[in-house]
């Protein structure tokens, strides 16, 4: 990895990226008006991606609602990662994190240098742009979503 993964606590660096539409999606924009849930995943047709993946589309209403808003960030080119979207039915936003290659994901310390790649990084940021929860799993180890939702009922109080 490029250095520590950014801890709870600490202010989430803020990026404008575009998805897999060509549209620009910046953090500070969404944390505004939401909480944001961002995970770093390290390849699109990848399987353990593709099962994380999976897993948050079939119960999306875990992942958005009216005050939260996912982010899934790969180093991917967005063309691949609109096919891997158009293919698998990812309906979210799926962010190219391509060029300047995983600058994103080195900010936040999950991008891994030899792979070339973003590690298994999860952050939920809160409307002050505060990391609240993160949990960082490297490649080939399937991450646990389990503890974003009680951090969630701790921030909506």
């Amino acid at each position: 990895m490029s250095s520590q993964p950014r801890a709870v606590g600490d202010q989430a660096p803020d990026f404008t990226l575009r998805d897999q539409n060509g549209q620009d999606v910046t953090l500070s924009t969404l944390t505004a008006e939401k909480n944001v849930l961002v995970v770093f995943y390290p390849f699109a047709f990848s399987g353990i991606c593709t099962g994380e993946l999976d897993g948050i589309r079939d119960s999306l209403g875990d992942f958005v609602a009216d005050d939260l808003q996912l982010l899934a960030l790969s180093c991917d080119p967005m063309y691949a990662i609109r096919a891997w979207a158009d293919d698998k039915g990812y309906f979210f936003p799926l962010l190219s994190d391509f060029w300047p290659h995983g600058d994103v994901a080195r900010s936040y310390g999950v991008f891994h240098e030899g792979g070339g790649m973003a590690i298994r990084g999860t952050f939920l940021i809160d409307r002050d742009r505060i990391i609240r929860w993160s949990l960082v799993n490297g490649p080939g180890e399937e991450r646990d979503f389990s503890g974003v939702q009680d951090v969630l009922r701790e921030i909506r109080g």
